[in-house]
């Protein structure tokens, strides 16, 4: 099979699909039984798709077999420059560039030397009644990871052993 749709075409064509099937993007979630925000990535092109899931996605949009089998592929995930043009997307670079060394730094006196996962990750997106205008509460919730070095002579001892 020839495949000429793309993820990033795919993408475009569920908003479109979502949009004149009056969905939600939390009810599509809910129908294939995931995470809202892993759902909403995946659909846009940044996780594959079980084949089940896949199927009942291109069910409830109307969508062919070719979409579900690009529903399935393993993406690549390269940043898209159009994107952070975006002002939404924009303006999480900006927050990142301006508290991302202090995020950084906080990580480190608090867990030692190591990173946040983001393949081990959940985040949440919820809106925040406030007087003053509501608020966007956006979690980041990614399992630490220490860097640890290994010898390598001495992994080959230890798997010998």
């Amino acid at each position: 099979m020839t495949t000429t749709l793309t993820k990033t075409g795919l993408a475009e064509v569920i908003r479109v699909a979502r949009v004149e099937h009056g969905l939600s993007w939390a009810k599509i979630a809910e129908t294939i039984g995931k995470d809202p925000v892993w759902t909403v990535a995946a659909l846009l092109g940044q996780h594959p798709l079980a084949a089940a899931d896949a199927a009942t996605v291109a069910s409830l949009l109307d969508l062919d077999d070719e979409a579900v089998a690009v529903l399935q592929a393993t993406p690549y995930r390269c940043p898209d420059a159009a994107e952070a043009k975006d002002p939404t997307i924009y303006r999480f670079h900006e927050a990142l560039a301006v508290y991302g060394p202090a995020i950084k730094e906080l990580i480190h006196e608090e867990f030692g030397d190591g990173i946040m996962s983001a393949i081990n990750f959940q985040l949440s997106v919820q809106r925040r009644p406030d007087p003053r205008g509501d608020r966007v509460v956006v979690t980041f919730d990614g399992k630490f990871l220490d860097y640890a070095w290994q010898h390598a002579a001495r992994q080959a001892e230890e798997v010998l052993t």
